[in-house]
């Protein structure tokens, strides 16, 4: 089995998710049921359906988190420096916008650009890997070619 890199952020957030499952919503969709069935004719019963899809749900996240904490390879940013590497956050600047952008690089799990999580298997963090203050990247988007110069690292 292939370990999956997180930051402890990351790890701690998804240990955080799957105790909420198991403690809160999967013995709420068993209440749920419970009163679904109280209800009489499952066949036609929508709040019995809508709760065992809900469960369903549930289950396969439970497994899913398990599977990724048990594999997981925590690494600690802080404890790293020098050119860009797991867990490194980058800020860059877009050579054609001008635009400043902030990256954490992060595991797949813990991905989300929207809040500036950039997945490390992404064309660009792969593109950055191994990179240094100062130095240009091109990478190429489904926007199309884009340049960025490497303003600052940290490991924070």
């Amino acid at each position: 089995m292939d370990k999956i890199p997180l930051t402890r952020g990351g790890y701690a957030a998804l240990n955080a998710e799957l105790k909420t499952l198991k403690s809160v919503e999967r013995p709420a969709v068993i209440r749920a049921i419970a009163e679904a069935r109280e209800h009489g004719d499952l066949s036609e019963n929508a709040e019995y359906h809508a709760a065992r899809e809900k469960q369903g749900f549930i289950e396969t996240r439970i497994k899913e988190l398990e599977s990724i904490i048990g594999r997981a390879d925590v690494i600690d940013p802080e404890r790293l420096n020098g050119s860009i590497k797991f867990g490194a956050t980058v800020t860059l600047v877009d050579e054609d916008t001008e635009e400043e952008k902030v990256y954490q690089i992060v595991g797949e799990p813990e991905a989300d650009i929207s809040n500036g999580k950039l997945n490390v298997a992404s064309p660009l963090a792969r593109a950055l890997i191994g990179k240094e203050e100062g130095d240009s990247i091109e990478v190429r988007t489904p926007g199309g070619e884009k340049a960025y110069e490497v303003l600052s690292i940290s490991y924070k």
